[in-house]
């Protein structure tokens, strides 16, 4: 049966039918599958489930440019998904979408060949897809199992073949949880693991999908002692997971903050942060100090090892989201003594959070206000001289004037105040020009 195609479709003005079209190419080669069990397959599901990004053109509806369930072809030779060209007629069009030629017979012909060739198009790829699947949870079943047997060399070899599977799968990882493999992984953590095996181990489950459980074992104080070690003496990548997987323990209801009340924990991601050669790194560990920045003793933790100059020297060659995050950690520390002095103490903290204000986000703006007023409000004499030379005023009555959020602009106008004690309304104004804005 001969299926009719789109003008642009046609190989040398010939009709397309299945024949052809398996030898064409179309379907990608013969099919090596009863037709019985092809037409049970759902073609809904499978379009779904396979999300296919390289679809033949031919099967393409031109309205939605999806591909077709319910092909139906019109008497100009277009074919459409049926739903999408009923609704062009319901809209009151009587023309062909793609030539946009009058129709002279608005009927609708369904185009079964064409149906068969997409949905054994579709049914191929899908059994490919299923078998492909099956091989995978097989292959990462067979490493699993290994991983329980071996010791050495080639225990890391075994996970680093897990890895790779779990990496690349999906489904791997969801057979790798069904079938204990958390438990067998957590279990080769400990005191006396080495990084070898605990770098590909934790590589490992931070592509899973922990539970309660899982992460109250992995919390045991010799693991995260090993996780942290980890951390800092690893290869970036190692560090990164590191990272990664302290932050997932720490969705957990009954986490121990005194796992991150960690001197050697901060010191590694303080170095993660600042690692110019691997700028990969710098987001992993802001993210995770961030999240433990608001627990006290780690803020004053934070702040014992010079981390506050540091962040703020960092600030200019920042990206805008690692721009925030740093923000948010000094905003943090602010709020303890110990924060304050250290940004006080910091010759370049006024003018970087200056030059901040109205230049990235508003929530950038109202994190260094919020730092500012902490730093000013201690010694207004001193340091609002000095945010006032540095173009804070005329800053300050740019976000008053701005469409901002009324509280933003409320702490601007008390911040302005309070830079204003220093000087006679004439200075003060002159202070305020908007020359001084842009540094």
């Amino acid at each position: 049966m001969p299926v009719c195609l789109a003008p642009q479709d046609r190989a040398n003005g010939q009709v397309l039918d299945l024949a052809t079209a398996v030898k064409d190419g179309v379907l990608g080669g013969g099919v090596s599958f009863g037709c019985g069990f092809v037409e049970k397959l759902d073609l809904n599901i499978m379009i779904e489930e396979l999300d296919e990004p390289e679809v033949p053109s031919v099967f393409i509806c031109p309205i939605s440019l999806e591909p077709m369930q319910d092909p139906v072809t019109l008497c100009t030779g277009q074919t459409y998904e049926r739903s999408n060209i009923l609704k062009w007629f319901n809209l009151g069009h009587f023309t062909c979408p793609t030539t946009m030629q009058e129709l002279w017979d608005d009927s609708v012909t369904p185009n079964k060949t064409l149906h068969q060739l997409i949905h054994t198009w579709f049914a191929q790829k899908y059994l490919q897809m299923k078998k492909k699947s099956q091989d995978v949870i097989g292959n990462a079943s067979e490493a699993l199992d290994r991983l329980k047997k071996v010791k050495g060399q080639a225990r890391v070899q075994s996970l680093k073949e897990l890895r790779r599977i779990v990496t690349n799968h999906v489904t791997a990882r969801t057979a790798v949880v069904d079938k204990g493999g958390v438990s067998v992984l957590s279990s080769l953590l400990g005191p006396y693991t080495s990084h070898a095996i605990g770098s590909e181990v934790v590589s490992i489950l931070v592509n899973l999908s922990l539970d309660s459980g899982s992460r109250l074992n992995l919390m045991q104080p010799a693991k995260v002692s090993l996780v942290v070690d980890m951390l800092n003496e690893g290869s970036i990548e190692t560090k990164i997971n590191c990272t990664k997987l302290i932050h997932t323990l720490m969705e957990e209801d009954d986490f121990d903050f005194e796992i991150v009340s960690s001197h050697s924990l901060l010191v590694g991601l303080m170095r993660l942060v600042r690692d110019k050669r691997h700028p990969s790194g710098n987001l992993p560990g802001l993210k995770l100090l961030k999240s433990i920045c608001w627990h006290k003793q780690v803020r004053v933790l934070i702040v014992n090892i010079g981390a506050v100059p540091q962040l703020v020297e960092l600030l200019p060659a920042m990206n805008h989201e690692c721009l925030e995050l740093a923000l948010h950690i000094l905003d943090a520390v602010s709020t303890v003594k110990e924060g304050n002095l250290a940004l006080s103490s910091c010759s370049n903290t006024i003018p970087n959070m200056v030059r901040v204000l109205m230049r990235v986000s508003e929530s950038c703006t109202q994190l260094a206000l919020s730092i500012l007023w902490s730093i000013c409000k201690v010694s207004p004499e001193e340091y609002s001289s000095v945010a006032v030379d540095v173009g804070l005023a005329a800053k300050l009555l740019l976000v008053i004037q701005s469409g901002c959020d009324p509280l933003l602009k409320q702490r601007s106008a008390e911040l302005l105040k309070l830079c204003s004690l220093n000087y006679t309304d004439s200075i003060f104004i002159s202070k305020c020009k908007l020359t001084k804005t842009i540094r």
